[in-house]
């Protein structure tokens, strides 16, 4: 089927799955938000959620399109990519979410993707159509960002404390919970940004493939841009609160002076890799800042089981996903 001739309703239906995705992106990763600033009592979960979507659509007006170019240009070779590709990725990164959350494990919407484009394009192409840069690039990060999230996390902490040293813990506190509320936004802000970004990448890539959109273009159409900062927003607004007891509570015990260090040390990690055009996982980020913080106070602070189920989600989230995406490929294939 040449690009042009490709069924306009099933391009639609593909627009519509990945806006799913995005809204089950910001459902997923709601937690992630706001999960500290909840557990430390800062904010009402009714409050946060609002709170964090608002930042999540504000971050349209703030960061360049770096991510979603790397996504819709950067991973796989246009020219391999078709609709039963696009199908195939979005069904094996949806069907991971859908487990993930059923469990409450804190794993990677962005990873999920990233395996559903890998996993469909293999079953298609072989895994010569990947672009290998675009691909290590992404894996790197899903050691570094939270190990960068767990270093600026720590450093925070340390800061903090000697900083705040001769003042008393009630005083602290008092100055932190509101100090929170800026790091939970900024947070917010980054997990909007970087997020919202990955599903734009893949409708750029689907109407680069259909020959909607030129690959001289340099941004996506704007109605993309606008419906994903929005979907990612309202599934945030609807919340995980099946995550947020692992993230806020199960890892290590949270105060506020905790919470802003996590979040202030999680936020800087995502605005670098947004700004270098890298797909990176918030849940991966602020776990890391978290256990960083916890880290700081006693080693034993941090429940290394837990995070270690975790770590075990990270590194099944893209072959699974991956798996999922290539037999979705083949279905999609019988179906039309």
């Amino acid at each position: 089927m040449e690009p042009m001739q490709t069924a306009l309703w099933v391009i639609v239906v593909l627009v519509a799955l990945a806006i799913l995705f995005d809204f089950m992106n910001g459902f997923h990763d709601a937690a992630n938000s706001i999960a500290t600033v909840v557990s430390t009592g800062v904010l009402k979960p009714t409050q946060a959620v609002v709170f964090a979507a608002f930042f999540n659509f504000v971050a349209i007006f703030v960061f360049h399109l770096s991510v979603a170019a790397t996504i819709g240009k950067g991973i796989v070779h246009p020219g391999i990519v078709d609709t039963h590709v696009i199908f195939g990725a979005l069904v094996g990164a949806i069907a991971w979410n859908l487990i993930t959350w059923y469990y409450g494990i804190p794993s990677s919407s962005s990873h999920a993707l990233i395996g559903g484009i890998v996993g469909a394009v293999i079953a298609k192409a072989g895994s010569g159509a990947l672009v290998a840069s675009g691909i290590w690039k992404t894996v790197a990060f899903i050691f570094v960002s939270p190990v960068l999230g767990f270093l600026l996390g720590s450093i925070m902490m340390v800061i903090v404390a000697w900083l705040f040293r001769r003042t008393t813990p009630g005083r602290v506190d008092k100055w932190f919970r509101r100090l929170q509320l800026v790091s939970a936004g900024a947070y917010s802000l980054g997990h909007g940004g970087n997020d919202a970004q990955k599903t734009i990448g893949i409708i750029w890539l689907l109407l680069l493939s259909t020959g909607y959109a030129s690959p001289n273009d340099a941004d996506p159409p704007a109605w993309a841009i606008i419906s994903c900062y929005a979907a990612i927003g309202l599934g945030t607004m609807f919340g995980g609160w099946r995550i947020v007891k692992t993230m806020g509570q199960k890892i290590t015990k949270l105060k506020p002076v905790g919470g802003f260090c996590a979040e202030t040390g999680g936020a800087m990690t995502l605005f670098i890799a947004t700004a270098l055009g890298i797909p990176v996982s918030t849940t991966h980020t602020i776990t890391g800042a978290i256990v960083g913080v916890g880290s700081t106070q006693r080693m034993s602070a941090v429940r290394w089981g837990v995070a270690g189920n975790i770590v075990w989600a990270w590194v099944l989230t893209i072959p699974a996903s991956a798996f999922v995406a290539a037999f979705a490929y083949w279905v999609s294939l019988q179906l039309y």
